[in-house]
């Protein structure tokens, strides 16, 4: 092959108001999606090549970084005086697949508390890959890695830096995540809201019920206002005795859910926690390696 191809290639051209990493030395990706996503990647055998693009990552040398559903757009300042177009596409999950998982998600108390406070706890992976439905890709053949760059090398420089930020995305706002694969914040816990609110019959609370009058009040003319909240439970209670009312002591503002919330967990919940093991024995790659293996062993011994 010519060498005439990658004759000017050198260091990176300095830019000013880049997208720079946060994370100065050392790995990238504080929360548990940031670290799933390059602990995925470097199980793919990439990981020599995205460390190549760690040090672009860290110089600023992207300048833009967009995600939209089922794809990623970058634009990344290399050598060269033009920079180049990067792109990494991922098949966002179709909207019924999308409607069964809202569905579950509503169902769960635990998972529609966590996610309406902006967190995506640990065991939402469970979920998805129970649904039929993984948050990450299961093979390099999913992602489709484009950079109009020179290089042959897939992920190039360009790629991989632009795989670093997008794990810093994730951390920043970890509805990235799932924006990518289909469903933007808004989207979500719109039809969370809406779910959460049809089961539990919020949508139509009960008219509430007037107090009667007393005879002096109504020939006065003043109005006796309903009583609202707790005085609503409590109306009439006052002269009865406490043996005879407990049953009507407390009244739920709303109907309570038909099944209590329950916890989604997988094999490899004790792997998520303790994190990646040292590189002298095996690092993420391990990781990976064992995750698989707790899931194929898992199901049966449930």
């Amino acid at each position: 092959m010519s060498t005439d191809r990658f004759a000017d290639y050198g260091r990176p051209r300095k830019v000013d108001g880049g997208l720079r990493a946060r994370s100065a030395r050392g790995a990238i990706g504080r929360s548990w999606w940031s670290r799933r996503f390059l602990e995925v990647l470097e199980s793919f055998a990439l990981g020599t090549r995205l460390t190549r693009g760690r040090s672009y990552a860290r110089a600023g040398q992207v300048l833009t970084l967009d995600i939209a559903p089922g794809r990623v757009s970058a634009v990344v300042q290399g050598s060269r005086p033009q920079p180049y177009q990067v792109s990494i596409a991922l098949q966002p999950f179709p909207a019924a697949l999308w409607s069964r998982i809202e569905a579950e998600l509503a169902g769960q108390a635990f998972f529609s508390a966590r996610l309406l406070a902006g967190d995506l706890p640990d065991e939402l992976e469970e979920l998805f890959v129970a649904a039929g439905a993984p948050l990450f890709p299961a093979g390099v053949d999913e992602l489709t890695q484009r950079c109009n760059c020179p290089d042959f090398a897939v992920p190039c420089k360009h790629l991989a830096a632009t795989f670093y930020l997008l794990a810093e995305a994730f951390d920043a706002d970890p509805f990235e995540l799932l924006h990518w694969r289909g469903r933007s914040r808004a989207e979500l816990l719109d039809e969370l809201r809406a779910r959460r609110v049809e089961a539990t019959g919020a949508a139509s609370p009960p008219a509430p019920v007037a107090a009667p009058s007393e005879p002096d009040d109504a020939a006065s003319g003043v109005v006796v206002a309903a009583p609202l909240g707790a005085a609503r439970a409590l109306a009439g209670l006052s002269a009865t005795p406490l043996a005879e009312s407990a049953d009507r002591f407390w009244l739920p503002p709303v109907p309570l859910p038909d099944r209590p919330p329950r916890l989604v967990t997988g094999p490899d919940l004790l792997l998520r926690q303790l994190g990646a093991p040292a590189p002298a024995i095996g690092g993420p790659g391990l990781l990976e390696r064992l995750r698989r293996a707790y899931r194929a062993f898992g199901p049966a011994d449930r």
